[in-house]
């Protein structure tokens, strides 16, 4: 049965979540979604959570604050830092979970990446959608595309104004019915960023849409964490999370022994 609470997190902000209840056998899988989308366009129109569910697991996912059914402050200081790391562990908290595997696309994979480096508890980490762009710049990779473009993307009165780095965020924000004034704001914030990639030594699977240039050069974001492993899928940034490939790769990884 699903079930879409809310809770308060570390700062008071009310987050979504929705559950998914599957078999205790295995370790539930939480997952966060990539920028401007939310649990619907990202996990579940694309087949990800049938295909999870299909396998015997519970299946957790996260609306990010300024994201879906969660709270969109307009303030970029509501998302500075590791505020969406620390809402991750707040979720932890609020369901009593003591091992949980994490699975994050795009804007949701660096987020994964700083909560598992922070939180003992995440034993297992899928990253989708990021590559070397999380090496260099900590975050998105701004040899593609910047904050500020995103920002004035989201914000432009006249679509036909957009940047073209920017036309895909405003189209799936439009898409989802997004809230762009929050989400110019989460953009804005994430400006600067780092991840201890070295801290995470956990297993840890990379997928990397072989057409996504978000995604460039995703051996050496795999190559910096301890043991991960590269799965290539077919498609662009907003295509491969779509393929069956991705769902099959983070199935096959997810229900593994890895240590508990």
């Amino acid at each position: 049965m699903e079930v879409m609470p809310t809770f308060a997190s570390f700062d008071g902000l009310r987050l979504n979540y929705t559950v998914w209840e599957g078999e205790a056998a295995h370790r539930p899988v939480l997952l966060q979604h990539g920028f401007a989308a939310d649990t619907n366009a990202n996990w579940i129109s694309t087949g990800v959570v049938a295909a999870l569910r299909s396998a015997g697991l519970t299946v957790i996912s996260l609306d990010a604050r300024g994201h879906g059914r969660s709270e969109k402050p307009h303030d970029e200081c509501r998302y500075t830092g590791d505020s969406m790391a620390r809402d991750v562990s707040a979720l932890l908290d609020e369901l009593g979970l003591d091992e949980v595997s994490l699975v994050g696309y795009s804007m949701g994979a660096i987020i994964a990446l700083a909560a598992t480096a922070a939180d003992k508890r995440i034993r297992c980490l899928a990253t989708g959608g990021v590559g070397s762009g999380i090496v260099d710049f900590g975050g998105v990779d701004l040899r593609v595309v910047k904050p500020a473009e995103i920002a004035s993307a989201l914000l432009a009165e006249d679509p036909s104004t957009v940047p073209p780095s920017g036309v895909p965020f405003r189209l799936l924000a439009d898409a989802v019915g997004g809230d762009r004034q929050a989400l110019a704001a989460v953009a804005l914030a994430s400006q600067e960023g780092h991840v201890e990639l070295s801290s995470i030594g956990v297993p840890t699977l990379v997928l990397a849409g072989d057409q996504d240039l978000l995604a460039a050069e995703p051996e050496r974001l795999a190559a910096a964490i301890a043991g991960a492993r590269l799965v290539r899928i077919p498609g662009d940034h907003m295509t491969a999370v779509m393929s069956p490939a991705f769902s099959e790769a983070l199935v096959t990884f997810l229900t593994a022994p890895h240590p508990r």
